[in-house]
């Protein structure tokens, strides 16, 4: 086994899988479930978007539940009222996912998971695909179906930078690494704003090959911007391989996730991430990239 895949075969994760009409298997990392319930009663909002089935009552909280079908292009649910709430909580925001049954729960590892093929990348809902004993799963990209459904702001918040900090972020080399194009986009607008240079990956092991050619550069990357769920290598495999690699070891890693970064700290502190945050709050990449900024100007 080479050393990137010893790497990627540490994290294992596990995913339910749940099925729509089709009955072809899809899945969503178990981390982004809250829980799942039989579909309760639905009031829809007027003028909602035609992709929200309704909004629930949760505990005496209302939760936007989202017709999954409809969102993916696929056939209504047999019983459109049937089936079952997949309650997630991703990128700051909670909604349910009507889907007709959940499946089962099983583990895989991330050198598991295969990315799409190039050419569907940009108009797939699909952030991956593996194998369960024989039969093909699709991992959803679910931030994907939220933004289409309702795009976050892009504003960046830059009222309380002074012009040294400007400077220290004009002077930052960036890569942003994420398997998620609404993602990438999003990152990358909040960069352009900030006055960072930055180039970007759609995977570990593209960014690997991008930073060992850009190690000679006459300015070359000092921070690394990496989503955590990604195929073949997350971005905590991704961090240790930054570590142990001698050109690569001091490059400042933060971790941007859709996944409630409080729970992953740990994790990725013990894998020598700088930083973690929750995407996508512009406002709070900002200060996490100004941090950064300042880390590496007391280094040099």
């Amino acid at each position: 086994m080479s050393n990137l895949s010893a790497l990627a075969a540490k994290d294992a994760l596990s995913l339910l899988l749940f099925t729509l009409r089709s009955g072809k298997l899809l899945a969503i990392n178990l981390l982004k479930v809250n829980e799942i319930i039989p579909c309760p009663p639905l009031t829809r909002m007027p003028e909602s978007h035609p992709n929200i089935k309704g909004v629930a009552t949760l505990r005496g909280a209302p939760l936007s539940v989202i017709d999954l079908s409809r969102a993916l292009g696929e056939p209504p649910l047999a019983d459109p009222d049937g089936g079952c709430l997949i309650v997630t909580q991703i990128s700051r925001s909670r909604q349910g996912l009507h889907v007709q049954a959940v499946n089962r729960i099983v583990q895989c590892r991330a050198s598991d998971i295969l990315p799409p093929s190039y050419g569907t990348r940009g108009r797939s809902f699909v952030t991956g695909t593996t194998q369960v004993e024989g039969e093909i799963v699709q991992i959803l990209d679910i931030e994907k179906v939220i933004h289409s459904i309702a795009p976050p702001a892009a504003d960046t918040d830059i009222d309380g930078l002074d012009a040294e900090d400007m400077q220290l972020l004009a002077q930052t080399r960036a890569l942003i690494v994420d398997d998620s194009l609404v993602a990438l986009h999003q990152s990358a607008n909040a960069l352009k704003k900030l006055g960072v240079h930055f180039h970007t990956a759609h995977g570990s092991r593209e960014a690997i090959e991008l930073l060992e050619a850009q190690k000679q550069a006459p300015e070359p990357i000092n921070v690394v911007v990496s989503d955590i769920e990604m195929p073949e290598m997350d971005g905590y495999s991704l961090t240790r391989h930054l570590r142990a690699h001698p050109d690569f070891r001091d490059l400042y890693v933060l971790l941007h996730t859709s996944l409630d970064s409080t729970m992953n700290t740990e994790k990725a502190q013990a894998a020598g991430a700088n930083d973690i945050l929750t995407k996508f709050s512009a406002p709070e990449l900002s200060k996490c990239l100004l941090r950064a900024a300042k880390a590496i100007h007391a280094k040099s």
